[in-house]
């Protein structure tokens, strides 16, 4: 019979406990490359595609990268009214984030094609992560498409479970693990580091980041071996003979100038200086087209970065004449805001952040719908990067890619310091308003949240501080320096931003845009994050030493366990019982399957209204206790008296008074209030009595009288 399969050229390799396949030329085939990669139920799709023809006239790279988890890769249709995937998804947008930021340092400075990079989930199970065989598939596409990248690149997830690093653990594993780090590099160096962890050293740290680089030789063996087999013609880069030129020109007329300019210590004096000397320079070409512009244009920045690299590598004084372990000045104040639950200002230098903390019912927690199953989050963190914050003008919009990553990397820094949701029953939502930018605003957001769950009452269990720094190497010689400005980022070839307690790291975050960053330079940089957070740590401590009483605006909440069987009561029927007293209380409740009930009040009289309620529930009823009741119906025989909530009991037409009672709606009415007694129980059901409560000498008068007549 014949094969009406399509060919294909594949590669195979274990990774791990894990079966690898690399399949090319069978998917997608008008892309300039596409790679399907499989691992046991998991199928990623990645294609790039690729312009032949170049923007000289950019001074970027337009590389744009994109993830897409697709429901039907786990056999879900997508809740909501539209059942079709829609905007990204934070996952998503990180996901992207972490397969553009290792490939975008190997691909040459001169070259300014666009390129589109599109990974895609098509079929995955539910234990595993996506991420790290989007990334594999990413550097395979890009080696066989012939466009001139410097790789592959592998990755790797590590865990740390059992004192052993784990390589990519599964969902389950890494609830047990320690750690959760991402790392991406080529055969001979790390270019990208993304971490959180349970407060661990310096050591176990850079162990898993050297442990993950030797893991990924497998796959760079791999993608080296595919684009053998199937891959394209490499391109022909022409080289540009301009901006050398350019550059020349540039050197010999504005050293100087740019120099002075970069002694400048306020950053919008600086930016003024600057931007004053690019207006000359343009100036100074009046017949230069867009194309000879934009080279000009790269050739001032090359020059900007060379001379800041040449002077701080010569030892002199940075930007803001500090030496290369001082951190800038900190300025704290916590409570800033009088409504707000919880509140900080952190100031470091020329970077601010108010940030503010949010306590919330269980209710309020962020739902989750991804392909492995709907879940929930009880702690949010939103960062906020306004133009303003650099003194720009701009639209409000939504939240951008960086903006979602630098509000993960602070989520992930604090993750570790919460307290146990069965502990601490509220949901978190932390807001950090960046309002002033100058380097490493996704750790004054660190700090600044820290600050902020302490100041709303929140126990963390340790403060948390972090650090950004940064790296300047030609050749052998390098500088490792702490605290970053914004100039020194763009400048630098590393940002490795560190995040932890006294105790350890919990989170790290590192973006290398050279080779040959080594082992000593990271443990070098390691080593003085180290002191930069325990500095900041001392100074955050004299603000506020520990997690003050939860804040009187912030609502009231108790957690507690009752009887399975009890749930019923106190839900009612129909859900009676539980929307009345959250009627009359204002408060909210939650009960779960096994027992568990979380009462949550605006405010404290809220909350102790209706846990009243629920004791009441609760509260089994006593012979021979007297209940303030309500009647509830009346009867021929009687009347109905509720004593407790749910809990009825029967007053007959006998007990009601010591004297003949002929008619129950003469002297009750439905909704009168009445003290009963608890007298007994028949067949289950309640007996009440109201004349067990009247004093007998009122009796006694009365027979006294009858008997004075009589004679």
């Amino acid at each position: 019979m014949e094969n009406n399969k399509l060919e294909s050229t594949s590669v195979e390799f274990q990774y791990g406990n894990k079966l690898v396949k690399l399949e090319t030329n069978k998917i997608a085939r008008q892309a300039t490359a596409a790679v399907l990669v499989t691992i046991d139920d998991l199928v990623v799709l990645t294609t790039v595609v690729a312009k032949k023809e170049a923007d000289p006239g950019k001074d970027f790279f337009p590389l744009a990268v994109f993830y897409q988890e697709k429901f039907y890769a786990t056999g879900i249709i997508p809740g909501g009214f539209f059942k079709r995937e829609a905007r990204p998804t934070e996952r998503e947008t990180l996901t992207s984030r972490l397969i553009d930021r290792p490939i975008r340092p190997l691909f040459p400075e001169e070259f300014k094609n666009e390129v589109q990079v599109f990974s895609t989930v098509m079929s995955s199970g539910k234990d595993q992560n996506p991420d790290i065989a989007a990334m594999i598939g990413a550097s395979a596409a890009l080696c066989v498409a012939g466009v001139p990248f410097d790789g592959p690149m592998g990755a790797a997830r590590v865990g740390f479970i059992d004192g052993n690093y784990v390589l990519n653990p599964s969902f389950s594993e890494l609830e047990e693990s320690y750690l959760d780090m991402v790392v991406a590099g080529t055969e001979q160096a790390v270019l990208m580091v993304e971490s959180e962890a349970k407060e661990l050293s310096e050591d176990l740290m850079l162990g898993a980041v050297l442990f993950g680089h030797q893991e990924m030789q497998a796959v760079i063996k791999a993608c080296n071996d595919l684009k053998e087999k199937a891959g394209k013609e490499d391109w022909v880069i022409s080289p540009d003979e301009e901006s050398p030129k350019y550059y020349e020109e540039l050197q010999s007329k504005y050293t100087d100038q740019i120099s002075n300019a970069f002694t400048i210590k306020s950053k919008s004096e600086r930016s003024d200086a600057i931007s004053s000397i690019k207006e000359d320079i343009v100036n100074s070409y009046p017949d230069a087209d867009d194309i000879q512009l934009g080279k000009i244009l790269g050739a001032f920045k090359k020059l900007e970065k060379d001379i800041v690299r040449r002077s701080i590598l010569t030892n002199q004084p940075r930007i803001d004449g500090r030496d290369t372990d001082t951190v800038r000045p900190i300025f704290i104040e916590t409570d800033v805001l009088p409504s707000a639950h919880g509140s900080s200002l952190f100031t470091r230098g020329e970077t601010q952040a108010i940030v503010v903390a949010t306590l919330g019912s269980s209710r309020d927690a962020q739902r989750i719908e991804a392909i492995e199953g709907q879940g929930t989050d009880n702690f949010m963190l939103h960062y906020n990067f306004p133009a303003y914050s650099v003194g720009e003008i701009g639209m409000p919009m939504g939240p951008k890619r960086r903006e979602i990553g630098h509000g993960n990397l602070a989520k992930r820094a604090i993750k570790a310091v919460l307290p146990d949701v069965n502990d601490f029953g509220y949901t978190i939502r932390v807001v950090s308003e960046i309002t002033e930018s100058n380097g490493s605003s996704s750790m004054a957001s660190v700090c600044g949240t820290s600050l902020s769950l302490m100041d709303a009452g929140v126990p963390i269990s340790s403060p948390v501080a972090g650090i950004a720094m940064g790296l300047i190497k030609e050749g052998d010689d390098f500088a490792v320096l702490t605290d970053i400005l914004g100039d020194e980022d763009h400048l630098g070839d590393m940002d490795f931003k560190v995040a932890g307690t006294d105790t350890g790291i919990t989170a790290l975050q590192m973006d290398i845009k050279i080779q040959g960053i080594n082992e000593a330079i990271m443990e070098v940089a390691l080593t003085k994050a180290k002191a930069a957070r325990t500095h900041i740590l001392g100074i955050m401590n004299d603000a506020i030493s520990k997690p003050k009483d939860l804040s009187e605006n912030a609502p009231a909440m108790k957690t507690f366990m009752v009887d399975k069987d009890k749930i019923k009561e106190i839900i009612g029927k129909g859900g009676a019982v539980i929307k009345s007293m959250q009627e009359v209380t204002g408060a909210t409740v939650d009960i779960d399957d096994d027992g568990t009930v979380s009462v949550f009040g605006q405010n404290q009289s809220s909350m102790k209204a209706c846990l009243e309620i629920i004791e009441n529930i609760l509260e089994e009823p006593e012979v021979d206790k007297v209940y303030k009741g309500t009647v509830v119906k009346i009867v021929d025989f009687g009347a109905f008296v509720n004593i407790l909530p749910g809990k009825d009991g029967l007053l007959h037409i006998s007990e009601i008074a010591h004297e003949r009672t002929e008619n129950v709606s003469d002297v009750l009415s439905e909704g009168q209030e009445i003290d009963v007694k608890l007298i007994g129980f028949e067949r289950g059901k309640m007996k009440l009595s109201a004349k067990a409560l009247i004093a007998k000498e009122d009796n006694k008068s009365e027979n006294v009288e009858e008997i004075q007549s009589d004679e």
